[in-house]
């Protein structure tokens, strides 16, 4: 609320940037390289990013923090240097004699981790090139990005440095000479810049930009827009020309000619000395200022032009005259062009030539450039006489500053005088004295957002206040004061050798157009001190330039930060704060303030109501014995609201405080009974509910948010409000009214408050039934757990609602009995919304006795009897009250935790509402869900639903088995989760039926499967459900959305992927591709073969059967929303038989190459009219495979399906050999052969290649099993014939120890025999000691199976022969 000084930067390396000015020729610098004379410092930049140049540290003096030694040097050294500062305040000059340092802005971390920003050195040497030469001025001017996403940040920053030879010369922040003019051989005395400014106001005349320079005689000024388009050329010419890597190339090349500099040169007369000016800009006098200048200049007869002139106005200072006024008429000069292409051209050719010469090694140190240069031609100055000026022959002005609005000028003289001047009517206003030495800067502030934009008219312009900003550094203290005739606002104690750093201009290159939406990042006056190299920057608010007749606002602003700080101390004694607050609130005069300090004492929470009841009363009383005329209404009214609530507020805490019980005096005994019949008909479920969500999961509250504290009189503030003699509840979140219904009813509700007495006193303050009535409810239903434990709490609610009911507006006495209530509506949308199903079952019961009285009270009164109309009530209630109990007993079973083990998640609630809008299968998705949740597999759901009429015998038999440990604690939980779910499912028989419960279930398994395929026991449980669906129509429908939304998607990049790696992919690529691993993506297979001959047998039987028809419960007929599942599953089209079958084909192929690891190109398997058919929409009509199929394609299929048998029948041997690994799947054999039927594969072939590889593997008893299905049993009977041999061959001579009998029989055995048998080669056995006594029933099979005149029917009977000897002699 008042002036202040804030940090914002720090300067690092000030003792290095010291020691480098101010160090004798012959040292060496300590901060970077000396630079020679004509050397462009190239080393020390880097050109690689022209948008983002990073500035670099060299040197070996280069520190991490502030130098604070001795205040930075034991004489004020920066007061004898040149010191800019950019405007953005991202780029500082110090400069002295030729030397320079330029120090950028960095960021970095402090010690608490906070990023700050420092401005450390980025650049250092020499800039004069010509022989004694001193820098003179310096400023650095940022210019604007010409990119359209740009929001005000500046481009880069051109220092311009004016030189005591007269020369101008410009840099980029890495020290790179870009332009050099002579405009004038006089030392240049000051640079002074002005940006583009938006008007703010229509007559306001827009300046343009302009850089001026100011000599002892003569005062040039370059137009901005020719300024900026030529360093911008001049800055990407040098870009080019060194970016370029061959030097020499460059020098040749040819060059962009930036476009000339537009300038004015003025010959300033009639003053003695100049040593400081300032540009106004262009002004447009008035009429009769333009006729008194004409009278005054040319006598009585003088003509007058019709429109005045625009004019250029410049202010000089320094002496005879003091002050100086100057007017070029536009028009009166034209431009000067400069020769900026070949002065740009010449320099950095010969520059880069030189600089190349060095790199190249043409050039030696010791060579130097020729010093005689030819000095530019210097244009003559146009003369402009002094109009008039402010004499005083003593009096030497040393400094002007203008303000940023350019009305105001303020300048400083040899006399220790600070004078301030009215720029337009040239006269000095004020002066201030004492104030030698002085650094001036101005400060403008806009006046904040408030009530001038807020006037109901038009809105009124933001205004704008100036403040100028004296630095006295033989004082050391910076002051802040009002302008033109205001008092000091400020005064800070600084240092005496700070730097007051003020810019008065912005960035160069923005216009109207360009500047819409910028938000420029300017500081206006910054103050330098060089002790800690600390900046810092000016902040005045606007409300100190208000005048005296409104300092009571600024005043009571004082007045009210005051009561703030009081607010936010927590260890004030109440009494302190009472009286306090209460006189501040008394001494504040202006009433918006009164009404804000007031409404921030309400707000508070520490306050107690006590003290804020008496203050209001006080400043009520107040406000009462002013004028009535000079009170403000909306004050008054803000008073008397928050006391009459206030009081309210009191009232109830004192009737809760008391501790007087409630005492019942509007229940009837009938009542009671009736209530407590329905309440003991809904016990048991009450009873168990009760058990589930106490005993659910453990959470964490805290005690302020919980409903029984207290609540605090502001939050009681902030819901009520008051309007006339009403008081109304503000709407708001269901927590703020559940805490406003628990601090009025809670009370009466346990029967600790006097129900009564609060009703009374309730009712006096005008707050509605309505309203009453809702925080009632609000209290009740979210406070379900505890109306559960208190059984007197539902009597309690009874003499509640009756009481509200009986207030004036409540029930209304005009009611017509043929409508509905609104009254009693109110109660059942509040009940039917509610997910605390128990809380609101009661409420419903209770409420439902309540209207029954009052409607036979209101039927009383009346003359004739309504039936109909107590009827169409009730009937209401009813049906209100049998969906709650519904509801109940669902949400009852929802709260049934899942067992241990189970990815658990939160308790869904479920509402009336909530299922009528959900549709007609919400019931059987919610219960779906549940299933899901319980991990419950498609066999136990249907045992549990077997159960409708077992529910009571089987809890009383596993009451005994208590105490059988785990097993018996899970069939407990498991029977008393299925009594639930029978009970639902006796409550819902139409929308909870086996098959649409079955069909939810597996819709939601299939969902959860997608969600995370990797768990094919979900997609597999799925299948598994719809195998429950008992209608073939919802099956068919179900299959197909399911094939359709989820699986075809998965199954086509399996068959792709297969068919490109032809074999079982690997892991990695399982999951690349398809989404799941290779385990997975075989049981996901699996389920598609399943899927598909649920779908094909579905379609089969959908014309033996009618459509089922889908029905709801009578109460749940009002059921809107979308189409349940099973409504869907009826809508889909009927599937194409063969179509189905062939994607059924396929997806036992794959199943198979995954399942035994094969090597396969399923689609190979297909002509070109089956790939076509394949996941095409199941219910088109394709042209698929007919006829015979291609012998090739034959010959593929069987041979993949014997390889399939092979591996089925190696899987049965490990099955054997391993007894923990199971039997196996027997299936595969018929499924194989069905296949084989399906590709037009011979199956006797199949069947012959199986008994063989059954007797390979020596399973001889099941390939006797399977020899009685063979047809053609000479073939099979050769193949058996080899395989006996080589099993006979392994036992006589490739075992490892030969025994002397078989040695014997070896000798005796036919020769034929003998030579057959060393043929044959044992390694082909999958199982080669096999027992005797197999190879020997397999031999009189063979011989059985041959016919006597084969071919080989003589060997079998040697073999016969042979292998009983080899008996005889085991």
């Amino acid at each position: 609320m008042s002036c202040c000084l804030l940090e914002f930067c720090r300067v690092q390396e000030l003792k290095a940037v010291r020691e480098f000015l101010f160090q004798n020729q012959q040292n060496n610098p300590s901060l970077g390289d000396k630079k020679t004379e004509n050397e462009l410092a190239w080393d020390d930049s880097d050109w690689g990013s022209w948008d983002n140049p990073e500035a670099k540290e060299d040197g070996s003096g280069t520190t991490t923090g502030v130098e604070e030694d001795s205040a930075a040097g034991s004489a004020p050294w920066l007061q004898d240097c040149v010191v800019s500062l950019s405007p953005c305040s991202d780029l500082m000059v110090v400069a002295k004699d030729h030397k320079a340092v330029f120090l950028s802005a960095k960021w970095r971390t402090d010690d608490g981790g906070r990023e700050e920003m420092t401005l450390a050195v980025s650049w250092s040497g020499t800039l004069s090139t010509e022989e004694g030469e001193s820098v003179s001025s310096v400023i650095c001017i940022p210019l604007a990005s010409q990119k359209r996403s740009s929001t005000g940040r500046p481009d880069w920053t051109c220092i311009v440095v004016g030189f005591s030879s007269g020369y101008v010369r410009f840099y980029t922040e890495s020290g790179v000479l870009l332009l050099a003019q002579l405009l004038n051989e006089d030392p240049v005395l000051r640079l002074k810049c002005r940006t583009y400014e938006i008007p703010r106001h229509p007559g306001v005349t827009e300046q343009h930009e302009e850089l001026s320079i100011l000599y002892p005689a003569a005062l040039v000024t370059i137009d901005g827009f020719s300024l900026f388009q030529s360093l911008r050329a001049c800055r990407n010419q040098v870009a080019r020309e060194f970016a370029r890597k061959d030097a020499a190339a460059a020098a040749g090349s040819e060059v962009v000619h930036p476009p000339p500099l537009a300038y004015k040169k003025w010959g300033l007369q009639d003053m003695d000395t100049i040593v400081d000016h300032s540009s106004v800009g262009i002004m447009t006098l008035c009429v009769f200022d333009q006729m008194k200048n004409a009278s005054i200049l040319g006598g009585f007869h003088a003509s007058v032009k019709g429109s005045p002139p625009a004019m250029s106005q410049y202010i000089t200072v320094g002496g005879g005259p003091y002050t100086g006024f100057y007017y070029a008429i536009e028009g009166s000069s034209q431009p000067l062009l400069s020769h900026v292409a070949l002065a740009v051209a010449s320099k950095l050719t010969s520059a880069l030539f030189s600089a190349a010469s060095g790199w190249l090694g043409w050039k030696k140190q010791s060579e130097e450039e020729p010093t005689q240069k030819q000095k530019p031609k210097v244009e003559p100055a146009t003369p402009m006489a002094v109009r008039f000026g402010l004499p005083d022959s003593r009096r030497h002005g040393e400094f002007i500053c203008l303000s940023p609005c350019n009305t105001l000028a303020g300048v400083t003289d040899d006399f220790g005088r600070v004078t301030l001047l009215d720029v337009g009517r040239g006269i000095a206003i004020r002066m201030w004295k004492g104030y030698r030495d002085a650094q001036l800067g101005w400060v403008q502030v806009s006046e904040g957002r408030g009530e001038r934009e807020s006037s109901p008219s038009a809105p009124l312009p933001r205004r704008h206040a100036q403040f100028l900003v004296i630095y006295a550094p033989r004082r050391g203290i910076l002051e802040v004061w009002g302008t033109q005739q205001g008092p000091r606002v400020g005064a800070f104690t600084v240092g005496k050798h700070c730097r007051l750093l003020y810019a008065g201009y912005r960035l160069m290159g923005v216009n109207s157009v360009t500047s819409q939406g910028w938000l420029l990042h300017t500081q206006q006056v910054c103050l330098f001190d060089p002790a800690t190299g600390v900046l810092r920057t000016v902040t005045v608010p606007f409300h100190l330039a208000l005048s005296d007749k409104k300092s009571e606002r600024a005043k009571d602003m004082h007045l009210l930060k005051r009561l703030t700080t009081l607010l936010k101390s927590r260890e004030v004694e109440p009494d302190i704060l009472e009286s306090e607050a209460q006189s501040v609130l008394l001494d504040i005069k202006h009433p918006a303030v009164k009404k804000q300090a007031l409404e921030s004492l309400l707000a508070n929470k520490n306050a107690p109501v006590s003290c804020l009841t008496n203050i209001t009363r006080v400043l009520l009383a107040s406000l009462k014995g002013q004028d009535p005329e000079a009170v403000d209404e909306g004050l008054f009214q803000l008073c008397s609201s928050q006391l009459k609530l206030l009081q309210l507020y009191t009232d109830i805490q004192q009737l809760h405080s008391t501790g007087e019980a409630t005492t019942d005096t509007h229940t009837e005994p009938t009542e009671v009974a009736g209530i407590e019949e329905e309440l003991a008909r809904v016990s048991p479920t009450l009873q168990r509910y009760a058990e589930l969500t106490s005993g659910s999961r453990p959470s964490v509250s805290f005690a302020l948010d919980s409903s029984d504290a207290s609540l605090p009189v502001r939050s009681f503030l902030s819901q009520m409000e008051c309007e006339g003699e009403e008081i109304r509840v503000v709407p708001g979140p269901n927590a703020d009214w559940t805490q406003l219904g628990s601090f009025l009813f809670w009370g009466c509700l346990t029967g600790e408050s006097p129900l009564q007495k609060v009703c009374n006193t309730l009712q006096k303050t005008g707050i509605s039934p309505q309203q009453l009535l809702s925080l009632l409810l609000s209290v009740w239903l979210h406070r379900e757990k505890e109306v559960l434990k208190k059984t007197e709490a539902v009597r309690h609610l009874h003499t509640l609602l009756t009481a509200l009911s009986s207030m004036k507006g409540a029930v209304e006495e005009s009611w017509d009995m043929q409508c509905v209530s609104p009254w009693w509506q109110q109660v059942r949308s509040a009940c039917v919304q509610s997910h605390s199903s128990a809380a609101a079952l009661l409420a419903a019961i209770v409420a439902h006795r309540a209207a029954k009285a009052n409607i036979t009270i209101l039927a009383e009164t009346k003359f004739q009897s309504e039936w109909e109309a107590v009827s169409l009530e009730l009937e209401q209630w009813a049906v209100c009250v049998r969906q709650l109990e519904d509801v109940l007993s669902l949400q009852t079973l929802l709260c049934v935790p899942p067992p241990q083990g189970t990815p658990g998640s939160a308790t869904p609630h479920c509402s009336v509402k909530a299922l009528l809008e959900g549709g007609r299968g919400g019931i059987a998705d919610s219960v779906a869900k549940w299933v899901f949740r319980q991990d419950l597999a498609p066999e136990r759901l249907k045992d549990m639903l077997q159960r409708r009429g077992e529910a009571e015998s089987t809890e009383q038999s596993s009451q005994p088995e208590q105490g059988k440990g785990e097993k018996s604690q899970e069939d407990a939980a498991f029977n008393r989760a299925a009594e639930l779910l029978v009970s639902v499912c006796q409550r819902f028989p139409d929308s909870l039926s086996p098959d649409l419960l079955f069909a939810h279930c597996c819709w939601e398994y299939v969902v959860q499967w997608n969600k995370d395929p990797e768990e094919g026991r979900y997609l597999s449980w799925a299948v598994e459900h719809l195998k429950l669906v008992s209608s073939p129509h919802i099956q068919l429908g179900i299959s197909s959305m399911m094939w359709n939304t989820f699986i075809v998607k998965c199954f086509s990049a399996a068959a792709f992927l297969i068919e490109k790696v032809g074999k079982a992919p690997k892991d990695r690529l399982c999951r690349r591709d398809v989404g799941m691993g290779d385990c997975a993506m075989t049981a996901f297979l699996g389920s598609c073969v399943q899927l598909l001959q649920i779908l094909m047998e579905a379609d089969s039987g959908v014309e033996e059967v009618t459509p089922p028809e889908l029905c709801v419960e009578e109460v749940w007929g009002e059921a809107e929303g979308p189409a349940s599942l099973a409504e869907l599953a009826l809508e889909q089209k009927g599937v194409h038989y063969p179509l189905v079958q062939h994607h059924y084909l396929l997806a036992s192929l794959l199943h198979t190459a995954m399942t035994f690891s094969l090597r396969v190109k399923p689609l190979s398997l297909f002509d070109s009219k089956g790939k076509n058919a394949f996941f095409r929409e199941l219910s088109s009509i394709q042209l698929m495979p007919s006829g015979d199929m291609d012998p090739g394609l034959v010959s593929l299929r069987q041979e993949f399906l014997l390889r399939v048998l092979t591996g089925w029948v190696t899987t049965q041997r490990e099955a054997v050999e391993g007894p923990g690994s199971g039997s196996g799947d027997k299936t595969w054999p018929s499924l194989c052969l069905d296949l084989g039927l399906l590709l037009q594969v011979n199956p006797d072939i199949l069947r012959r290649h199986l008994v063989c590889e059954l007797y390979n593997q020596g399973l001889d008893p099941r390939a006797e099993q399977v020899m009685f299905e063979v047809e053609d049993k000479d073939v099979l009977g050769s193949q058996l014939l080899v395989l006996t041999g080589q099993r006979l061959s392994y036992s006589l001579l490739h075992t490892q120890t030969q025994t002397r009998p078989a040695m014997e029989l070896l000798a005796r055995l036919p020769p034929t025999l003998c030579t057959w048998l060393k043929a044959m080669d044992p390694s082909e056995l999958g199982c080669p000691s096999v027992p005797l006594s197999q190879t020997s029933r397999l031999v009189s099979r063979l011989i059985e199976i041959l016919p006597e005149n084969h071919g080989q029917y003589s060997l079998a009977l040697h073999l016969l022969e042979a292998v009983e000897d080899l008996q005889r002699e085991d």
